[in-house]
C-alpha cells in the first residue's frame, strides 16, 4: 500500500460549510484531494478544521490552491502528516455516516450492510467531486424530491444541472425510472466520478428512457442539453451567484409547468435568486431549509414558452 498524507488547515464554519460547493483551485492539480470538515470542539462553534487527503505528498502549488479555500487562514501554514499506516480513502470516510433523506440512504461503501430495507440506496464514495449527501444542500434537494414524488410529481425529461457525483441525477431516476435523465457539469473530473458511481449504483448511462446521459458544459452550453429542452423538471445545486447569471437560459430551457429546483445558496442569498427567476416567469411554491442552506422549488407558468 502507499503512503497516504494529511493536509489540515484551520477554518471557520461559513467555509467549512461551502468548501465543497467550488473546488475550482483543486480539480486542475495533478494530485485532487478527498476534502473533509469537522468541527474539533463543540465548545468553539465556529471553529472548524480543514483535512485534505493525498496519495502522495503534496507539494507547494497544491498546499497554496487549498489555502484558497480557508482565506481566514491566510497566515497559517498548512500541517502536513504522513500516514503511511492508513488507507487513505477508509481514513477519509470513517467520519461520513450515511445519510437518511425522505426515502432515500446515502452512504459510503463502509455501510453498505446498513441500509434499511424500505429505503432506496445511493452508494457515493468521499472524493473528487462534491456531491456525497454530506452537505445540508444535497440533503434539502433529496428531499425536495422525495416531496415532489410524494405529492404526486411526474417527470419524464429531467436534467441535473451541476450534477457534482451524480446523485441528484440517480435519485431523480430512481423515483421516475420511465425518465430520461441528463447529467452536466462544467468540470470534467465531476463527470468522470459521475460515470464511476452510475457503475457502482447500477445506473444505465445513454440517451434513453431509464438511462443518464453525460455532458461537460458551462451552463446549458451544449448542443444535447439544447437538443434535449424543454424539460419539465430542471436541478441545479451549484451556488447562489451561476444560479442568478444563468436564470434567463435556465428558465427558458424549462417548459410551461415545469419545476425547477434551486439549492447552493445560503438564507441571505435566497430572495436575490427567487427574485432572478421571477423575472422570467417562475413562482416560488415550496422550500426546504437545511441549516443556512434554503433549498427552492419553483414553478414556470404555464402562459409562457420555452425558447
Amino acid at each position: 500500500m502507499s503512503d497516504s498524507w494529511k493536509a489540515s488547515l484551520p477554518c471557520t464554519k461559513a467555509e467549512a460549510e461551502a468548501v465543497a460547493a467550488d473546488i475550482s483551485q483543486l480539480v486542475l492539480l495533478e494530485t485532487t484531494p478527498v476534502l473533509m470538515t469537522r468541527e474539533p470542539d463543540p465548545a468553539r462553534p465556529e471553529e472548524w478544521l480543514l483535512e485534505a487527503y493525498f496519495d502522495e505528498e503534496p507539494g507547494a502549488e497544491t498546499l497554496a490552491a487549498l489555502k484558497t479555500l480557508t482565506p481566514s487562514a491566510a497566515d497559517a501554514e498548512p500541517v502536513v502528516e504522513k500516514l503511511s499506516d492508513e488507507d487513505w480513502v477508509t481514513l477519509s470516510q470513517q467520519g461520513l455516516e450515511p445519510i437518511r433523506a425522505g426515502r432515500f440512504f446515502v452512504h459510503t461503501p463502509a455501510h453498505r450492510d446498513k441500509v434499511p430495507a424500505e429505503a432506496v440506496p445511493l452508494e457515493i464514495d468521499a472524493g473528487r467531486a462534491f456531491g456525497t449527501g454530506q452537505h445540508e444542500t444535497t440533503t434539502g434537494c433529496l428531499m425536495a424530491l422525495d416531496r415532489l414524488k410524494a405529492t404526486g410529481g411526474h417527470f419524464s425529461n429531467i436534467l441535473d444541472l451541476g450534477t457534482g457525483t451524480g446523485l441528484l441525477a440517480f435519485a431523480a431516476l430512481k423515483l421516475w425510472p420511465a425518465a430520461r435523465v441528463t447529467a452536466s457539469d462544467i468540470d470534467p473530473v465531476s463527470i468522470e466520478v459521475t460515470e464511476e458511481n452510475a457503475g457502482i449504483n447500477r445506473i444505465a448511462l445513454g440517451r434513453a428512457r431509464g438511462q443518464v446521459e453525460l455532458a461537460v458544459a458551462p451552463g446549458l452550453e451544449h448542443a444535447r442539453l439544447k437538443a434535449r429542452a424543454p424539460y419539465d423538471l430542471i436541478i441545479a445545486n451549484i451556488l447562489a451567484g451561476p444560479l442568478i447569471e444563468l436564470a434567463p437560459s435556465v428558465a427558458a430551457a424549462l417548459q410551461p409547468g415545469g419545476r425547477l429546483m434551486l439549492a447552493g445558496l445560503l438564507d441571505h442569498q435566497a430572495d436575490a435568486v427567487a427574485a432572478a427567476y421571477r423575472r422570467q416567469g417562475l413562482m416560488l411554491s415550496s422550500s426546504i431549509v437545511r441549516g443556512d442552506w434554503p433549498t427552492l422549488v419553483m414553478r414556470k407558468r404555464k402562459s409562457l414558452g420555452w425558447r
